[in-house]
């Protein structure tokens, strides 16, 4: 967990001095060749530096321990941080990409200034994008790997948006100076602003695009999303083990935080255990879920009979339809 929370840190510091020397360099570039694109593109890079800053806001205060007033901890704290990316690429990054193409198709004719310096600026920021890209492509698809997910189901599935958040604005970073770059050369070739207008508000479509996906993902997050399901298969096969199981009668998980998963499961004990044995059986399992998922936060086991009916009508009104045990012995699915 500590590594991931290092690699996840380096990974937003190295986008953040990325983001804040070309967005620097993005605006000199801009007011030199007056391209309606390169404006977008300072603007877009300057808000990525504001998110960058957030995400580390995110990672410092999520990791602080449980305390009396917060018993999980403070890990969705995170996801309250990168929602807030997510509005930030939009408002400061995608809203003043459109004005600037808005303002470009209104503006009439008109060559670029000096378009060869928006061309290096271009080049240059390609680079450093390039680097930072990388580095949070290379950990997700890292992370990807020990979750044995494909990389697409993991960006799906991910409890941390904080690395997802980089790669999705490195991304759409890359994505706006291929446009910006079009647009530039073809405001250059036909001396039409149209080009120029158009390719700006293309930019604003793709970061709307990443906003509207970072901010759906945090919305699920904060909302309360169940575990990964190489976690939900490991706790089913751990539970159903265990000799003093008859049958799993409910489970629910919920993601708490990154790396954080709260788990709560209904069981039906054999009848001819005591109360001690039960009590054993319950602490036994707790460890041995923690052990094999370190991710696994807190764990609580509920005794209870199968055939319970009020149990029954619950599990059926957050499904949407008749449970299915599982027992030790055919192992039936679970609503999922």
């Amino acid at each position: 967990m500590a590594e991931e929370q290092q690699e996840s840190r380096l990974t937003v510091v190295l986008a953040l001095a990325a983001n804040l020397g070309i967005a620097l360099a993005k605006t000199v570039a801009a007011v030199i060749t007056g391209s309606a694109s390169m404006a977008s593109e300072a603007g877009h890079s300057f808000a990525d530096t504001t998110n960058e800053v957030l995400l580390l806001t995110a990672l410092r205060r999520s990791a602080r321990p449980a305390d009396r007033r917060h018993p999980f901890g403070h890990g969705t704290e995170r996801y309250i941080w990168s929602l807030l990316v997510a509005v930030c690429i939009f408002g400061m990054g995608a809203l003043f990409a459109f004005v600037q193409g808005a303002e470009a198709l209104m503006g009439g004719e008109g060559g670029e200034k000096d378009a060869l310096v928006g061309y290096l600026v271009l080049a240059v920021s390609a680079v450093l994008e390039s680097i930072s890209w990388r580095q949070a492509f290379r950990q997700t698809r890292e992370n990807a790997r020990e979750n044995a997910q494909s990389l697409l189901a993991f960006l799906r599935t991910t409890d941390d948006p904080t690395t997802k958040s980089v790669l999705f604005e490195d991304s759409a970073a890359l994505i706006g100076l291929v446009l910006a770059a079009a647009g530039l050369g073809l405001h250059q070739l036909t001396g039409s602003a149209v080009w120029d207008g158009v390719a700006s508000l293309l930019i604003g479509v793709v970061l709307t695009v990443a906003a509207f996906l970072l901010g759906r993902t945090n919305l699920d997050l904060l909302i309360g999303r169940q575990a990964q399901p190489v976690i939900l298969r490991g706790v089913r096969r751990i539970l159903l083990a265990a000799p003093e199981i008859e049958a799993l009668v409910d489970l629910m998980t919920m993601t708490v935080g990154t790396g954080q998963v709260l788990v709560c499961a209904r069981l039906d004990f054999r009848d001819d255990l005591g109360a001690a044995d039960v009590e054993r059986a319950c602490v036994r399992l707790s460890e041995e879920l923690h052990t094999a998922h370190p991710d696994i936060f807190e764990v609580f086991l509920e005794p209870v009979p199968r055939d319970d009916p009020a149990l029954r009508e619950r599990v059926i009104a957050r499904y949407g339809r008749p449970p299915s045990y599982w027992t030790a012995g055919d192992r039936p699915g679970q609503p999922s």
